[in-house]
């Protein structure tokens, strides 16, 4: 059973650029092995559910980011670097945790 995919939303950013000129890019999806919804994102989001209902899949197209186990930053925090997640386990063995529910670019600084 295949899941369509139609236009990915766009969830409003708090902030898209960062660093020396940095982009920061992120898709969600609403199951495992990027099926169902696609939500993309350009910046901080401070809750992902206002979009979509899950997270069962991620992909970070540039970055690194931090996904966070609760809305608003709070919880567990995991580190996402550029790259395909396709399923919970992919960026934790944690097995009490499954989802991700907000995301930070994670900003370098250069010494």
């Amino acid at each position: 059973m295949t899941e369509q995919q139609g236009n990915p939303d766009q969830l409003p950013a708090d902030k898209g650029q960062g660093g020396a000129g940095a982009t920061y890019k992120l898709a969600v999806f609403e199951y495992e092995n990027f099926r169902g919804k696609k939500v993309e994102l350009s910046g901080e989001c401070k809750d992902a559910f206002e979009k979509t209902q899950r997270i069962g899949s991620v992909i970070v197209e540039s970055g690194p980011w931090v996904g966070f186990e609760r809305p608003g930053y709070a919880g567990e925090q995991f580190v996402l670097e550029k790259g395909e997640y396709p399923r919970w386990s992919a960026w934790t063995n944690c097995q009490s945790f499954y989802s991700l529910c907000s995301f930070r670019c994670l900003w370098l600084s250069s010494f």
